[in-house]
């Protein structure tokens, strides 16, 4: 060697993890390094370019920042950096800037996994064990995201200002201009809170905002002592403070409004204006919600769906977590629905008795990806009548699925659609199905309650929908022959582990030498956590607020339900970032993913990741029996 490369060697032997190496192996990586310089103040890597080397530091120092610009780590020699954006996707997670003069040695990707695969020193270094190793790559994958760690109580920074249902419309002027509000809660501390939290609103019955003065009151001409109960919106959607920025935006949006209450416990804390979450906004997945409301025909909502990728994409190179990505796609979804359902009814009329139109599946666990089909039912009032009132809502389903299906949205293999009039029934038939499904564990009862037990209102009295997740959080818990069924049916998908934990593959058909992140990872996760989430009675639809349910609830062993979440997140973000690299490429996007695409320290994460689905699923074994639900 060269007496530069050997002065390379030299100095990487004094240091972790180089010095566990042998000679041979510092040998060629010392000539394989190359050396760069950057002078103080220069920028070394920007955050999301491509990155191929991990950096040394030889002489100097970098300072590394978070996404948002605040100070991650300052490094000194020897010290290490570029290596998160190695395990995960190639794209720098951590800007880097040198603080002084710095010389660096840049180790290429290739040498780098190899020697991460052949000397398991060196891969510590850059791992620790089991699952905690996977709960770091988490949190770094999360780092740097405001939208992914913010919740809406992080935006209020004042009491809340809330007035009686028989304020006078003057004094709440005159309170509104006093505290330099744009909006008051009106509250009725008399309402229960206590009993059943979930069942209410809690204590807050309306709102009352700057427009409301202006246009229900001024434009009208109204008598100042005209009182608050005559002029409050009642048609409230609340925000639970620990509810984050990016589901607010979404419900702003959704719904139209500018101002949304913030509960802690049913108790209001504050207000969230639009004003305030700007700057969290999502200008992409946001403006298509918008887009559609706007479109006038199936035709026009057909081919504005064409942007739906490229929103999907751009949320992924965002740094958009499992969660963001579910959550705005399933929002999206249900506006397709909403808006087809408003021209259902432009076309066929009003409804004749009332109805809600109810989402299945994904979407309404807010776990929606970009390869989806289907799922929907419909809710109708008691008053039906078949022979009169079916030839409507059959209209209106085939309207609203046939549509679905030009936007994109599959038909469901399985027919779990409201075009299938055995999935039109009335409210007090949908009691008494759930209540048979619950009663009688069947093995067609269980899959159909692996699908309907995830439900949520879209349009209409969507209301009934959360009665019904009442009814089913509160009948499921009691009855323990039908948790041990549904904990025996949440063990069938397996992951793809071997005996030795290495991947086993698809051998045949289209998708050989692939791994399905759906049928064998996130599915069969979701459905160890809805076992969870009955036997505890929580009425949460979204798997991560699932979890939260059951870490409150302390079911299972310290870490575990943490266990779960790291799982969940990492699979469904390797989907996730699957399916958008094929997107780029021009592929169709699936969910059949090739592991030795992966870098080594993604295998291993995802081993890992199978492997505490696995043991869920033990878990599940021999903790749910019919005689005692729950050890």
């Amino acid at each position: 060697m060269q007496a530069e490369q050997v002065e390379i060697a030299q100095f990487l032997a004094q240091h972790p993890p180089f010095d566990d190496l042998p000679q041979k192996a510092l040998n060629e990586l010392a000539q394989q390094v190359e050396v760069a310089y950057f002078r103080a103040k220069t920028d070394i890597l920007s955050f999301g370019q491509d990155i191929s080397d991990l950096y040394v530091i030889r002489s100097g120092s970098v300072e590394m920042y978070r996404r948002n610009g605040e100070l991650y780590n300052r490094l000194a020699t020897a010290g290490i950096f570029g290596q998160m954006g190695l395990l995960m996707n190639r794209k720098v997670r951590f800007p880097a800037t040198a603080l002084e003069d710095t010389l660096v040695y840049c180790i290429n990707v290739e040498l780098f996994n190899r020697y991460c695969d052949e000397f398991d020193a060196f891969a510590d270094y850059f791992e620790t064990d089991g699952n905690v190793r996977l709960h770091q790559a988490i949190v770094e994958q999360a780092d740097g995201n405001d939208l992914t760690t913010a919740k809406v109580k992080s935006l209020i920074h004042r009491d809340v200002v809330t007035v009686d249902a028989t304020s006078t419309i003057q004094d709440i002027a005159k309170l509104m201009t006093e505290e330099a509000v744009s909006s008051v809660l009106v509250t009725d501390v008399n309402k229960p809170i206590n009993d059943d939290p979930e069942e209410d609103d809690g204590q807050v019955v309306g709102i009352i905002t700057d427009r409301d003065l202006r246009t229900k009151v001024v434009a009208k001409g109204l008598a100042f002592n005209t009182q608050a109960k005559e002029i409050m919106s009642t048609n409230l959607v609340l925000l639970d403070a620990n509810d984050y920025i990016f589901e607010a935006v979404l419900a702003m949006l959704r719904d139209n409004l500018h101002h949304l209450p913030v509960v802690q416990k049913r108790r209001p804390i504050g207000v969230i204006s639009l004003s305030d979450i700007l700057r969290y906004e999502s200008q992409s997945s946001l403006l298509l919600v918008r887009g559609i409301l706007a479109q006038q025909t199936i035709e026009d909502l057909a081919h504005y769906a064409r942007q739906l990728p490229n929103v999907f994409v751009r949320m992924v190179n965002e740094d958009a977590n499992s969660h963001m990505v579910g959550t705005a796609m399933a929002v999206i979804g249900r506006t397709f629905k909403q808006r087809l359902l408003v021209l259902a009814e432009e076309k066929f009329g009003p409804p004749p008795v009332p109805y809600c139109f109810i989402a299945l599946g994904s979407m309404a666990r807010d776990e929606q990806l970009i390869v989806t089909d289907q799922d929907n039912a419909l809710i109708l009032d008691d008053s039906y009548d078949d022979e009169k009132h079916n030839a409507y809502f059959q209209n209106i389903a085939d309207f609203v699925c046939d549509g679905l299906a030009q936007c994109g949205y599959t038909y469901c293999d399985g027919e779990i659609m409201a075009s299938f009039k055995k999935w039109r029934k009335t409210r007090s038939q949908w009691f008494d199905q759930f209540a048979d499904w619950i009663a009688q564990p069947k093995p067609q009862a269980l899959l159909n309650s692996a699908i309907f037990f995830d439900l949520d209102g879209v349009w209409g009295k969507t209301k009934w929908a959360d009665e019904l997740k009442i009814f089913i959080a509160k009948q499921s818990k009691v009855n323990r022959v039908f948790l041990a069924n549904m904990a025996a049916n949440a063990r069938n998908r397996t992951p793809p582990l071997g005996f030795f934990k290495g991947f086993v593959m698809e051998h045949n058909g289209q998708h050989k030498r692939s791994m399905n992140l759906k049928r064998r990872g996130t599915a069969p996760l979701s459905d160890v956590i809805r076992v969870h989430a009955l036997a505890i009675g929580s009425r949460k639809q979204n798997s991560f607020e699932r979890l939260e349910d059951i870490i409150d609830a302390k079911l299972l062993p310290q870490g575990k339900a943490q266990d779960l979440r790291d799982a969940l997140e990492y699979i469904a973000m390797m989907r996730i970032r699957h399916q958008a690299w094929q997107i780029e490429k021009g592929e169709e996007p699936d969910n059949d993913l090739d592991p030795h695409l992966l870098s080594p320290f993604e295998q291993r994460n995802l081993k890992e990741a199978f492997a505490i689905l696995e043991k869920a699923q033990s878990y599940l074994k021999f903790s749910y029996t019919a005689n005692s639900g729950m050890k």
